[in-house]
């Protein structure tokens, strides 16, 4: 006669298939397995996306979960989503391949209310913040090593200091690490472990080091003042903060004079203006305004619902017709979230878009690393998405969403744990 599992001795262990925990600790592998691919790989990222979500699903209690998406900071991704979805309806004259790919973008953000649930279960949370940070870590000594010599590229073709992906990308890898980096070192030297908190200083160091001298994006140039802002106020005192803005002015002051790729960068922004002034030449700063001036215009013609999901590209194509120069560029993406969000949702895609900005941001004014962490991700997206459209980018995109939900579930689970404490 076969026992039942209640007969079974109390050293057996329970099938695989009920064994909660091993479900939970092969969820928090695969979700380090994505931070760790994320700077490297786009098919590694959602390959293992896939198992991320697979391996979840014998792990999550149903009802907790569905009550945890109530939550605004869970709602308000869902909600775009939800528009996304709904807005291929009245995208007339757009094919239907480019309104279901209009959803795409937006997709991403239902892993954030997903994160937060899992991560306020589980422990391992820093697993994910130390597997991004050493991904990046060897993508910025491997930029170093590029710099110091060209000869040892991976590929030759692409920008110096550039190992994967694109010198945008890096830049906000490496904009997030080492602002986490610094806000990790005075949590750590604080707490009285100088070693380690000397070591993310220095990273932090080699990380802005490497925007400064070697690679980075203009965007960068704007979100990196605002985050040692709120850097200086987030940690330290009225007269720390003073001090703490005025050592960064004259660092900044030394880095303006030691750089010349900085200058270059910067000196830039004028010459291509002037060209796009003049003579409608098809530069950066050129595209920049040329898409930002049609795409309010487009706004304009629908401003309540926009033109619905998939239809920018669209109406950039017609809008080219006998254009030359930059006019005549046609793009799917305007290179700003709020544009790209309303014109094809109008004013309740740009509402709903701001209310998850102000949702996820309000999660994250508590102190604590996981906190620092999730408002610096935060801050990082919004700022730079008022000169591209990094939500919807692949890259930048899932840097949010995995930041933002891995350090959002950290967050709720010390506040659960604070709560039952005080309770």
């Amino acid at each position: 006669m076969t026992a039942s599992a209640s007969d079974l001795p109390a050293h057996v262990s329970p099938s695989i298939w009920r064994n909660t925990a091993a479900w939970m600790k092969a969820t928090d592998i695969a979700a380090v397995l994505i931070a760790i691919s994320l700077p490297w790989s786009t098919s590694l990222v959602a390959i293992f996306a896939v198992a991320w979500l697979v391996l979840l699903i014998p792990t999550a209690e149903w009802r907790d979960f569905l009550a945890s998406m109530k939550r605004p900071a869970c709602v308000t991704p869902l909600l775009l989503f939800a528009l996304a979805v709904v807005g291929t309806l009245w995208a007339t004259g757009v094919p239907w391949a480019a309104r279901l790919h209009g959803i795409n973008p937006v997709a991403k953000l239902l892993a954030i209310p997903v994160l937060f649930y899992h991560f306020e279960r589980s422990g391992r949370g820093l697993w994910v913040v130390l597997g991004f940070l050493a991904s990046c870590t060897a993508v910025m000594l491997a930029s170093w090593l590029m710099f110091v010599d060209p000869r040892l590229a991976f590929d030759p073709a692409r920008s110096l200091g550039v190992p994967v992906k694109n010198y945008i990308a890096q830049s906000q890898e490496f904009a997030l690490c080492a602002f986490a980096a610094f806000g990790g070192a005075v949590y750590l030297l604080k707490a009285q472990r100088r070693e380690w908190g000397l070591l993310l200083l220095v990273l932090g160091i080699g990380f802005l080091a490497n925007m400064i001298f070697v690679a980075s994006s203009r965007t960068v140039f704007v979100c990196i003042p605002v985050l040692f802002v709120i850097f200086a106020f987030r940690h330290f005192s009225t007269r720390g903060f003073i001090l703490s803005i005025a050592g960064i002015v004259a660092v900044g002051a030394i880095a303006w004079s030691s750089s010349p790729y900085l200058r270059m960068r910067a000196g830039m922004i004028g010459s291509e203006y002037q060209r796009y002034q003049e003579s409608n030449a098809v530069t950066s700063v050129g595209e920049r305004l040329e898409f930002w001036r049609k795409s309010i215009r487009f706004v304009a013609e629908a401003p309540l619902a926009g033109h619905g999901t998939g239809s920018t590209k669209t109406l950039f194509e017609k809008d080219a017709v006998g254009q030359s120069g930059a006019s005549a560029q046609v793009i799917g993406n305007p290179h700003n979230q709020t544009l790209n969000v309303a014109v094809q949702w109008g004013l309740i895609g740009s509402l709903v878009l701001y209310a998850m900005w102000a949702t996820h941001l309000r999660l994250f004014v508590g102190s604590g690393v996981a906190a620092w962490i999730g408002l610096t991700a935060v801050v990082e997206n919004f700022v730079s998405s008022l000169l591209n459209s990094h939500l919807f980018d692949f890259h930048e995109g899932w840097i949010y969403v995995l930041a933002v939900g891995v350090a959002g579930g950290m967050v709720l689970r010390d506040r659960r744990t604070t709560q039952a404490e005080q309770g």
